[in-house]
Formats: C-alpha cells, sequence, structure tokens
C-alpha cells in the first residue's frame, strides 16, 4: 500500500476523519471496494489491524459455528481476567464462508487482526507474501508456555518450512477416522462392529468391503465419500501408498506409485456400483453427516467436529474406527488442521504472542476442548487427552488420539501453491461422477500440479 494509502487508513483508524471523508478519498486513492469495506468494518468493531502502537487492544479472529462462538469469547474473557496486562484482547468472530478472502482484504488494508486462524490450505500463501511472523524464536524462548518439539510433529503442515522455520501454531486438529450409524450396520445383518474387528486385527479393506456390500443390499448408502481430497488420501496412505515425495514437500506421484493407483481405483469402482455414494451427488442440502444421523448410511469419514452433532440426535448409535488396511492396521491418515499465526505488522507483537501461546499451550487447548468440544488437542499430553476420551463419547475415542498421533497434515507441496486443493478435487470430480479413467486423471494432475509446486520451492523461504 502507498504512503498516501497509509496515510489516509491511519487517520481514518485515529478519528481524524469521518467515514464519509475516507470513503470518498479512498475510491480517489484508488483502494477496492472491497478493501474500503474491510477497513471500515475493521474500525467499526474496534479493530486496527496490528494496534495502533499505543496500543491498548489486540483483536484476534477465527472462523466460527454458532455453538462454538461462545467458547472463544470464554477464553478471551478469562484471558483478560487472569493476565496482569495494560492491554484488553477482544474476539472477532468471522463466518467460515470467505473467510480467508476476507482476511487477505484486512492485510492488504493493514486491518488485519493481531492473530488470526488461518486454514491447512492457506497458511502457505501468508508464509510466502510474508505477511505472519516467523515464531521459531518466541517459541523457543522463556515467553512460550510450550516449545515447538511439544506438538505433533506430523502437524505442521506448510506452516513450517523444509528449512524448519515454524509461522503457525496448530490449534488443536481432527485426525480422520471412519465413524458408523450401528443401527444401519445391523439392520444389515452385520453382528461384529467394525472396533470389534479391528481390536482383533481382521479389519481389512474385505471386511470394510463386505459390509458395505450388505448394508447396499438393504437399501442404504454403504459410504459416503466426501468431495475434498484429504478423504481420497485417507485410503492411499492407510494403504501403504504415496501421494507426493520428499516427504510431502516434493512432486505430486500418486499416479506412479502401484498402491496409491490401487486405492484410487477401489474408490472408482465402488462409486461406478454405488457402494460408496460420492456427497457431490446427494440431494441438495443434505450432507454426509445427515446421511449417518438419518440413518442413511452406513459409514463417513470425519474428524471429531460432528460429534457435538451426533451426540444430540436422538436414540442415535455410533462409533469410531480407523480405516481399514492389508493385515488389520494400516498407515497414517491425513488429520485437518487450522493454525494461530500472528500478523507481520502488529505493534504489538510480545503481547500478540503471548496471546498465542497460551490459546495453543496445553491449558489453554484444554479449556477451550473441555466439556464437549468438537477437536482434538495437538499437543500430546495425557492431561489434555482426558477432554477427548473423558465419558467415552464414542465408546472408541482412543482411536482419535492414535491417529493423531501417526497422523499428518495436509501435504506441505500442496498447501504452498495457492488453489492446488481445490484443481485436485475438481480434476478428480469426472472420475466419481462420470466414470473417468483413475490413472488419466492421476497424470493429468500431475501435469497440472508438479510445475507450480516446483515453482512453490524456489519461492519457499
Amino acid at each position: 500500500m502507498s504512503t498516501s494509502k497509509n496515510f489516509l487508513v491511519n487517520a481514518f483508524q485515529s478519528g481524524r476523519i469521518d467515514r464519509r471523508s475516507f470513503i470518498r478519498r479512498a475510491t480517489v486513492l484508488g483502494i477496492s471496494l472491497s478493501s474500503i469495506e474491510a477497513i471500515v468494518a475493521a474500525c467499526t468493531t474496534g479493530g486496527s489491524g496490528g494496534g495502533s502502537g499505543s496500543g491498548s487492544s489486540i483483536k484476534w479472529s477465527n472462523w466460527a459455528n454458532t455453538g462454538e462462538i461462545q467458547r472463544f469469547k470464554d477464553f478471551t474473557a478469562n484471558y483478560n481476567k487472569s493476565h496482569n496486562t495494560n492491554v484488553s484482547y477482544s474476539f472477532i468472530p468471522s463466518a467460515n464462508n470467505n473467510y480467508f478472502s476476507k482476511i487477505l482484504t484486512e492485510l492488504n488494508g493493514g486491518v488485519a487482526p493481531d492473530c488470526f486462524y488461518v486454514g491447512d490450505g492457506d497458511i502457505g500463501k501468508l508464509v510466502a507474501n510474508q505477511t505472519v511472523m516467523q515464531l521459531n524464536d518466541l517459541l523457543d524462548s522463556s515467553k512460550s508456555k510450550e516449545k515447538a518439539s511439544d506438538y505433533l510433529p506430523g502437524l505442521w503442515g506448510a506452516s513450517k518450512t523444509q528449512s524448519g522455520k515454524i509461522f503457525g501454531v496448530p490449534v488443536d486438529c481432527n485426525p480422520l477416522l471412519l465413524w458408523y450409524n450401528e443401527k444401519v450396520l445391523q439392520n444389515a445383518g452385520i453382528t461384529t462392529m467394525p472396533a470389534d474387528l479391528y481390536e482383533q486385527g481382521k479389519w481389512t479393506r474385505d471386511a470394510f468391503q463386505e459390509m458395505m456390500d450388505k448394508i447396499k443390499a438393504s437399501g442404504k448408502y454403504g459410504f459416503v465419500l466426501d468431495a475434498w481430497d484429504m478423504q481420497y488420501y485417507c485410503w492411499v496412505t492407510t494403504n501403504g501408498g504415496k501421494v507426493y515425495d520428499k516427504n510431502g514437500y516434493g512432486d505430486f506421484i500418486a499416479h506412479e506409485d502401484p498402491k496409491s493407483v490401487e486405492a484410487f481405483t477401489w474408490l472408482a469402482d465402488n462409486t461406478k456400483k454405488k457402494t460408496i455414494v460420492y456427497a457431490g451427488t446427494l440431494p441438495k442440502g443434505q450432507g454426509s453427516d445427515l446421511a449417518l444421523i438419518s440413518g442413511q448410511t452406513g459409514f463417513i469419514s470425519v474428524g471429531r467436529w460432528d460429534l457435538p452433532e451426533f451426540h444430540a440426535a436422538s436414540g442415535m448409535k455410533y462409533d469410531c474406527v480407523p480405516f481399514p488396511a492389508p493385515g488389520g492396521k494400516g498407515g497414517p491418515a491425513p488429520v485437518a488442521l487450522a493454525y494461530m499465526v500472528i500478523n507481520n505488522k502488529t505493534k504489538l507483537k510480545d503481547q500478540a504472542f503471548d496471546f498465542l501461546t497460551n490459546y495453543v499451550s496445553a491449558e489453554g487447548q484444554k479449556f477451550r476442548l473441555q466439556g464437549g468440544g468438537n477437536a482434538v488437542p495437538s499437543i500430546q499430553s495425557a492431561d489434555t487427552e482426558t477432554v477427548v476420551t473423558a465419558g467415552n463419547d464414542p465408546a472408541h475415542a482412543q482411536y482419535l488420539i492414535d491417529a493423531r498421533n501417526v497422523g499428518y497434515g495436509l501435504f506441505p507441496a500442496e498447501g504452498n501453491v495457492p488453489g492446488l486443493t481445490d484443481d485436485i478435487k475438481t480434476a478428480l470430480d469426472p472420475v466419481w461422477l462420470q466414470g473417468k479413467d483413475v490413472k488419466t486423471a492421476l497424470s493429468g494432475i500431475a501435469t497440472m500440479a508438479n510445475p507450480r509446486i516446483q515453482r512453490a520451492q524456489q519461492n519457499a523461504q
């Protein structure tokens, strides 16, 4: 942003000019309408992205559904009460829809929050354009409640560069597992539940296939495959396949890996015969969660985020189990993540980091997730893990901890390329929707993705 634009924004933020004058002058200076709207909105809520320097206020933001907002407000209020500081911390919730676009607009306008969430597929862009702070020195210092080594090593994703620079900390996590409706399975004639087979070392893909076939024969969906590439990668990596080389930082190689091709082909064959139903073909307004709750499907794949919904469903009996695999117990599965970052332009860096480290600490995660939370702590700690296993909801909640311990975040190679996740999903849609050839689709993804991945690597910090 030019000097004149910065001067104008600062004048508006400090109250030296009114709203009407700001909008008129901003338009003359060529500030986009979306940026003007973001600046006005942030100032209306008291925001001053990164603080004013004399600053008495730190703003933080994330996406939140209605049920989560109060929990974040409570954390913020407790932090303000328990920390002796002359800085006031305030939470600015945002809808998940267009959240990242809004953050980008606010960053461009100089009014982004001091701390904020970034999704695993978006953080790479902020690392590349250097709009968020590198955190290594702070995490290693006495100012940090936890060290980087306290977090599960597979969860850093694109928040950590190949050279080891850290730009975001996992706030918590959501390991993907299979969740099932016991009544649907029982009505299909299934007497031994998946978790029992898993404990016996017999939870193979053949066993899962047999269950899906029985459920389909009973008039229900066997499994709903959600439209998200990490949902496809579950079946690859638990089957022993590879999606990217160089430990997730290199080229897309699924088209060359026999186990990967086999896993994708298995998914495609089952969607063709409708044993697996692609979520993109479900009736309008119906997602996989509703399909499971209403008894339309036996299995779906989600993290812990749907647990409050399952818990509230009257009479529903549900449980979770890892993905089936050769030998009964397979390789790692993906973990959905968000990261807390610090705006590089904040004038209150120490205060922003103090909030961040308390928020993502073992104590902070326990505060946020206890009593029916919808995620799993990203710190390996027996004390924090009780928020997941307390009450045995679901019966095999320990599987969430086990999956987290060996799981992995979105591959950095993919997370570092803006839009690549969506492009991969789009490239695979014809496989699930039209029965197109798997190997041709995977080869097309490699051709599309790898030059972009290589450019991102060249620009990496």
